[in-house]
């Protein structure tokens, strides 16, 4: 975020500095509606993933090599959570709003995997334990498999297959992990 600026930024939209202004009130304003804008995306595409997708189905499109792969089209907070954290202010707080609503989405859909033929469930508490567990999983697994993968292809490629095999394993055996004990 603090590496590309203002003059790269209307050059590459085709816009000028004061174009860009009668827009947005400051650099930052822009950063914090891009932000929004890009959880915004990414949730919805989650939702819309295929029909019936299971939390297990997630953890696999998302540890994946096509999502290592597109930083500029995945997870936000996989590519931009340390620049947000370093931003602080109204992005750290836009990063919170999307990071609560992965949450949300991610504990309604195990408690939705548990409901009965009747329905929909409300999410629990141990339902939104085991979606922070698992996207906190996730994202840091993710970040380590790109931060490996130009250097050691294979130790990327390990990281995300062993991610995957654990957090699959764990939801779908619906045994305690060790946050739940």
């Amino acid at each position: 975020l603090t590496g590309v600026g203002v003059a790269d930024i209307t050059r590459d939209a085709g816009l000028t500095h004061g174009g860009l202004y009668r827009h947005f009130a400051s650099k930052d304003a822009l950063v914090q509606e891009a932000c929004t804008k890009a959880f915004d995306w990414s949730i919805p595409v989650l939702d819309g993933e295929r029909p019936h997708a299971t939390a297990s189905d997630r953890v696999r499109r998302y540890l994946s090599p096509e999502h290592r792969d597109a930083p500029g089209s995945g997870c936000p907070v996989a590519a931009l959570a340390m620049d947000a954290a370093r931003a602080g202010g109204g992005v750290s707080e836009v990063f919170a709003q999307g990071i609560e609503r992965n949450i949300q989405r991610f504990a309604q859909l195990l408690a939705d995997s548990t409901a009965d033929a009747s329905g929909s469930a409300a999410a629990s508490p141990q339902d939104r334990a085991r979606a922070i567990h698992v996207l906190a999983t996730m994202v840091g697994g993710m970040v380590l498999a790109r931060a490996t993968a130009a250097a050691q292809p294979a130790l990327s490629n390990e990281l995300m297959v062993t991610l995957q095999t654990q957090l699959t394993d764990w939801l779908e055996d619906d045994t305690p992990s060790p946050s739940d004990r």
